[in-house]
């Protein structure tokens, strides 16, 4: 039978539950701004009944504070996860898009905006136009020829640019890997924690709160799958001991295993994949192993992801074809996929890939048709190769540098490349079968000019036969956006630019001066049409994929703000709510006071009022 001052325990317990509401209640409110934060609930449960050798045979005890949880749907953190890797991979690409779109942005020549291709472009033809009728004139001579120059400097500044945009973006993989390091660092740190603490019958809410932010970050970089189960006695497998085994993978590859996590690490290239990239691009590998972390894979997205294909993406273009023969320590290659020396866009030197094997080539050489197409390549390897090795590679598809299927950087770098080896050598071509004002061979007016060495490669348009296309060869496919220039002696003395065929016909000729007008529209140079449209082109590519993540952005915000809201709706602090709890919690505080204080009374009654 219990005792005659059993109520007052159950008083008691009444009293207490109501004051550790009334507690998670002020601590919600404390933290309703605080990131990441998740609701927390006292949950409780009726206390086990008394046995009471009474009519009524038992009789309640009370209420049990069973626990203080966080409140979280873990089905809504999971779509969040999922859908802030595709709005972290187009959001980065709109970043990047935006800084490119503006690189090729056409201005004026006033004194606050840079003048872009169109107005350069105009301006050097219309120089070119008022020769005609000054063609001895050593003033508008050199007035072409300086905005000729000009025109080269815009693809030098532009090339330049996108090379700084692309060594920035190489800064920031490394800057991301090494937070991607700290975050799986920080999430097994946090797990020892929480099982250190829920072992011990007590609730980490507060460090898994930590926890599920470091993942809301590390979900916008690159996709997360998230697994925790309940580790049981192994003696008992109905007995849970309290902890938990979490893991992490992103890209489908484990980074954090409970307690234990991977490490990446930023591999700089020994060679380049493309022949305009910088010195030194990263590439990712774990560093525990060395493996290869392929951030361009099809099922990955983030910010990773979006940095590489900016970075990295030349729409396919890189040289792919197979390869018929081989010796210790070269490659032939046919069925190339470029045959027109203008798209080539491979390294002198760089690396092949077959087999899923990396092959350092040093130099190559090309056989062409009497049409001037490539029918061949043959590639001199840095390593002699066994000839076992030989068998395997016959007949194997290969491919040069890497295939990144956007366009990227390399991909706006080549069209530049393409463009101005097209026009240089047409331009070249008209100059190279006329004379100059003293009736000299003229010999080509755009070159490649190598500004750390001084060194000058005058283009030729001799492609018939074997052509090598190493370093230091004289060919147009040495002619790039960033190296393209007025030859020098032609940008000290005017007289040496031919305007006519023959030097009988005298300075004042200009028949040639009418061939080059036709090329800034009038000839098929660039992508189906003329000179003119080079920036049209470019402009469009870039505008649709501009475009393309604007849209992808927009639809991607919108998604995680209608998940957010929903998770925030379960899991988040609501002030109203916050207050009506207070005082509900207030008024059943008050009623279990108000019950000690009517026991009070009854057990004064019965104490002093009661006997004898």
């Amino acid at each position: 039978m219990p005792s005659s001052f059993f109520g007052l325990n159950v008083a008691y317990t009444g009293l207490n539950a109501a004051q550790a509401s009334i507690n998670t209640t002020a601590n919600n409110i404390s933290n309703v701004q605080t990131k990441g934060y998740s609701k927390q609930t006292v949950n409780l449960s009726a206390a086990a009944s008394l046995r009471a050798y009474q009519r009524f045979g038992s009789t309640g005890t009370g209420v049990s504070v069973d626990s203080v949880t966080q409140v979280r749907d873990e089905y809504y953190d999971t779509k969040f996860w999922n859908n802030q890797a595709g709005l972290g991979l187009y959001e980065k690409k709109l970043y990047y898009m935006e800084q490119i779109q503006n690189y090729y942005t056409d201005g004026s020549l006033s004194a606050t905006s840079n003048a872009g291709f169109t107005t350069i472009f105009s301006k050097m033809f219309n120089a070119l136009d008022n020769l005609k009728t000054k063609a001895g004139d050593s003033a508008s001579r050199n007035e072409f020829i300086s905005d000729a120059q000009e025109l080269c400097t815009y693809f030098n500044s532009t090339a330049q640019r996108m090379q700084d945009l692309q060594s920035s973006i190489n800064d920031e993989i490394k800057t991301t890997v090494d937070n991607i390091n700290a975050i799986s660092q920080k999430i097994a740190l946090l797990n020892k924690q929480i099982n250190i603490i829920e072992m011990e019958k007590g609730y980490a809410n507060e460090l898994r709160d930590q926890r599920a932010v470091l993942i809301d970050e590390l979900s916008k970089i690159a996709p997360v799958e998230i697994s925790e189960r309940k580790v049981v006695n192994t003696n008992y497998e109905d007995q849970y001991t309290g902890a938990t085994y979490f893991t992490l993978k992103i890209n489908g590859q484990l980074l954090v295993d409970n307690y234990d996590y991977n490490t990446l690490a930023c591999k700089p290239r020994e060679e380049k994949y493309n022949q305009s990239d910088i010195d030194g691009l990263y590439d990712i590998v774990w560093g525990a192993t060395g493996a290869t972390f392929d951030a361009t894979a099809t099922n990955m997205s983030g910010e990773l992801k979006a940095m590489f294909e900016v970075r990295d993406g030349n729409n396919d273009e890189n040289l792919q074809g197979q390869i018929t023969d081989v010796t210790a320590t070269s490659f032939t290659v046919t069925k190339a996929n470029i045959t027109d020396v203008d798209f080539m866009n491979m390294p002198s030197r760089g690396t092949i890939w077959c087999n899923n094997t990396e092959y350092t080539y040093t130099s190559f050489t090309c056989e062409t048709d009497a049409d001037g197409n490539i029918t061949s390549y043959t590639f001199q390897l840095d390593k002699p190769i066994g000839v076992d090795e030989q068998s395997k590679l016959r007949g194997r598809p290969m491919v040069v540098g890497d295939c990144v299927n956007y366009m990227g950087i390399p991909y706006y770098m080549n069209q530049m490349n393409t463009f101005l080896r097209s026009f240089a050598q047409a331009f070249n071509e008209i100059q190279q079968s006329g004379v100059d004002a003293d009736g000299n061979p003229m010999g080509s007016f755009f070159v490649a000019q190598y500004a750390t060495s001084n060194d000058e490669y005058t283009m030729t348009d001799d492609i018939t036969g074997q052509t090598t296309l190493s370093s230091g060869a004289n060919f147009y496919y040495q002619l790039t956006a960033t190296n393209v220039a007025v030859a020098k002696k032609t940008q000290k003395d005017p007289d040496i630019f031919a305007t006519q065929t023959k030097a009988e016909d005298g300075t004042d000729a200009h028949d040639l001066i009418d061939a080059l007008a036709k090329l800034q529209s009038k000839t098929e140079l660039f992508r189906g049409g003329g000179a003119d449209t080079f920036l049209q082109c470019i402009y469009a590519d870039i505008t649709v994929d501009t475009q393309e993540c604007e849209i992808f952005t927009d639809n991607y915000t919108n998604i995680s703000n209608t998940i957010d809201n929903q998770r925030t709706s379960v899991s988040g602090v609501d002030e109203d709510e916050e207050a009506m709890d207070l005082i509900k919690f207030q008024n059943a505080y008050n009623l279990a006071a108000k019950c000690i204080s009517v026991l009070t009374e009854m057990y004064d009654q019965l104490i002093l009022n009661t006997g004898v």
